[in-house]
């Protein structure tokens, strides 16, 4: 067994065998996705890290690591000082830090793992594509590649039909004189095409890539043992299916015609591959993303029929919670544990969306934290506990975080006042009210102003996409200043999640989804607004509430959640966890 000295020595002989100075190796696969099969964890292989963001730069006599600000405890825990520099993602790019530390250097990089425009950014130094992934020949005992059936994703959940989708996108294609559009993004494969699978352990992926011709067909490359008789009936004869071998020769018959590349979601090996061919390039957007985004109204319901059953499964867990906390005995994994049960229990559930950040105390304030057999930690009495989950359903994603105070105890002063202001942000964000053309970085500081007010912040987005059936975490949108200014449309789904995290003591993050839609029109008024539909239903935390900071407006709004969450859960539940949630949901 390698330990990550012995590995980060094995991976600098390749490098230096392979005639570079240095290579970077991202927390990507060849899908660019957030989540990885264990095929693609080369970041955690080398480094031991596990987060879903991340990069590891590795030169001759020195290796850095760079992680964002979720990750910034979470790295120093998993990742050997001794052999990485710990750097910030965003703070200290891995460009800069480069360009300082290794002026005129070779660096090499695997073009499957990265696109242009990133490469694009390390300047001062030369970035040569290599041909075999250095860590790839090191890693001898590495995972095969997923193969797991892809299934249909019936009309009943995904509202419209493959064709119909595939013509709308064509369409678009035919506008810009466009031949085809590189699908490098297999979201856009299980979205265009209406079907799932089971490559990824949360997200129902089919991993491939596909070529969308403004003809309407669509060539899917991918493992044909993934494909049954059944998904390859539903795909009918506009959809071939070939293996990834396959590419390189569909990429060069393109020789001449315009193709359409999506610059933020496909690798730099297609540009390059079909530059050779003599293709002309256009640089446009993944003409699935935006329609995937703008969930229709049977996604739309169905997201909220997920939510309403998902609420039964947080009601119960919460009161089972509220009983158990006080008296000791549980831990991180054995709380997270009985969520998911509970989960397992509700119709069309699937997995779940993400493993569950399940943080008791000093670990609530890593914002990524995962408890693991080696980290689980008791959850004391009179404690702060963070607990951020979600559920796959057929029918919808969910993602909801709350926190929690154990008891039996009062909570302290100082938490109820941070908790309460993270709650004011919440609720600030989810009443928004606001004209077309309004971005989500446009609005993300509705979420920060309480905490603002008394000098804190959180190092984090305010929100992301969700998907239908799919990611938990789904561009292009997102609340944050960093974010791709995209426009607001009615049927995005986007995450509501102010924080504060105190390291050493606890973290506080509260999190619901909101779907946008069109606001009713007020007098003179000039152009259409749009507005938060607030689908998760779970109450917040009475113990943790500071009433006295709260305006009459945000009292109310509070009440008037509380009352709908009564409302919706109704007869859903058992006596004891009903006699809970009315104390819960009882108004302030």
């Amino acid at each position: 067994m390698m330990n990550a000295a012995d590995r980060l020595a094995a991976l600098r002989a390749e490098i230096a065998a392979q005639g570079v100075d240095g290579f970077l190796i991202p927390r990507a696969d060849e899908y660019l996705g957030e989540y990885v099969p264990p095929s693609g964890e080369r970041l955690s292989w080398l480094t031991g890290f596990t987060g879903s963001a991340g990069l590891a730069v590795v030169l001759k006599d020195k290796a850095a690591i760079f992680t964002d600000g979720r990750y910034t405890t979470q790295v120093r825990q998993q990742v050997d000082g001794r052999l990485y520099e710990y750097r910030h993602l965003i703070e200290e790019p891995a460009p800069d830090w480069l360009a300082a530390t290794a002026p005129g250097a070779r660096i090499g990089y695997d073009p499957w793992l990265h696109t242009e425009a990133a490469i694009a950014r390390y300047t001062g130094v030369t970035m040569v594509p290599l041909a075999r992934n250095p860590v790839d020949a090191v890693w001898k005992d590495r995972p095969a590649p997923p193969v797991a059936q892809a299934r249909v994703h019936g009309p009943e959940y995904a509202g419209k039909d493959s064709a119909t989708k595939r013509a709308e996108a064509a369409a678009e294609l035919q506008k810009a004189g466009e031949a085809a559009a590189v699908l490098a993004d297999p979201h856009s494969l299980a979205w265009l095409l209406n079907i799932r699978g089971g490559d990824l352990s949360h997200t129902p992926l089919a991993l491939g890539f596909a070529l969308l011709g403004a003809d309407g067909g669509v060539q899917l490359f991918m493992d044909p043992a993934k494909i049954g008789p059944e998904v390859r009936a539903h795909l009918g004869n506009a959809v071939s299916v070939s293996s990834r071998e396959a590419l390189p020769a569909a990429l060069k018959a393109l020789a001449g015609r315009k193709v359409r590349l999506d610059p933020d979601l496909t690798p730099a090996w297609f540009a390059r591959t079909l530059r050779d061919a003599g293709a002309a390039l256009t640089v446009g957007e993944d003409p699935c993303r935006l329609p995937r985004a703008c969930k229709n109204a049977v996604e739309q319901q169905g997201a909220r029929n997920a939510h309403e059953r998902d609420a039964v499964a947080m009601a119960r867990f919460l009161a089972w919670f509220a009983r158990e906390a006080p008296k000791g005995g549980l831990t991180e994994v054995s709380a997270a544990e009985q969520l998911l049960a509970f989960r397992r229990e509700v119709p069309l559930f699937q997995a779940e969306s993400f493993p569950a950040i399940s943080g008791a105390g000093e670990n609530g304030a890593v914002v990524h934290y995962r408890a693991t057999a080696e980290s689980d930690r008791p959850i004391k009495p009179d404690e702060c506990y963070l607990i951020d989950s979600g559920a796959q359903y057929l029918d919808g994603t969910t993602d909801i975080t709350r926190t929690l105070f154990t008891g039996p105890g009062p909570a302290p002063q100082g938490l109820r006042e941070r908790y309460t202001r993270v709650l004011q942000g919440h609720i600030a964000l989810a009443v928004a009210r606001f004209p077309r053309g309004v971005a989500g970085p446009h609005l993300d500081a509705l979420a920060r102003r309480p905490l603002w007010e008394a000098g804190l912040d959180y190092d984090h987005g305010t929100g992301h996409g969700v998907g239908s059936f799919l990611s938990v975490h789904e561009g292009p949108v997102a609340f944050s200043r960093a974010a791709k200014i995209v426009p607001l449309a009615p049927g995005m789904i986007l995450s509501d999640e102010p924080g504060y995290y105190l390291p050493g003591a606890y973290g506080i993050r509260i999190e619901n989804l909101l779907l946008v839609r069109e606001a009713a029109p007020q007098p003179d008024q000039a152009k259409p607004f749009l507005e938060f539909e607030t689908i998760t239903l779970a109450p917040y935390a009475r113990a943790l509430i500071e009433p006295a900071l709260l305006t009459p407006a945000e009292r109310a709004w509070i009440d008037a959640y509380h009352a709908r969450v009564l409302a919706a859960l109704a007869g859903a539940l058992d006596d004891g966890t009903q006699a809970w949630l009315m104390e819960a949901c009882r108004a302030l």
